[in-house]
């Protein structure tokens, strides 16, 4: 299949922002910036969490939150504090964040279809009080 990357514009803190390379991985859930990258942004570790890698092993890692924006379109989203060898990587909730999805089959990333549901002339649905 391939891999995927796209040049992607984060902002951090103060009005810093660059544009980072990033490989969309499917399989990841939040996004991650290498160190020089964060630290060029001005982003502050805000909180740990436990991360399990491919290989089954288990790593902890800052977590921040930042900006991002593809083509126009800007959205937040958490983002993890890389290490310096780290890859940039954008995961599904920066994707869905930014209502993009991966075409696989040509490589590039496409506006998504947002669908909303509204219930109109239904059976009226009322809660039960709470004890």
């Amino acid at each position: 299949m391939g891999l995927v990357h796209v040049p992607m514009v984060v902002k951090g803190r103060g009005g810093r922002s660059r544009t980072v390379k990033m490989l969309v991985d499917s399989g990841a859930a939040w996004s991650l910036l290498p160190e020089a990258d964060w630290r060029a942004l001005g982003l502050k570790p805000e909180r740990t969490y436990q991360l399990s890698l491919a290989d089954g092993t288990t790593i902890e890692r800052k977590v921040s939150d930042c900006r991002f924006c593809y083509q126009g379109v800007e959205a937040p989203s958490p983002v993890i504090l890389g290490e310096h060898e780290d890859v940039a990587l954008l995961g599904v909730v920066t994707l869905e964040s930014l209502a993009l999805v991966l075409n696989p089959f040509d490589r590039t990333l496409h506006p998504m279809r947002l669908l909303l549901m509204q219930l109109r002339g239904g059976p009226s649905v009322s809660a039960a009080p709470l004890p």
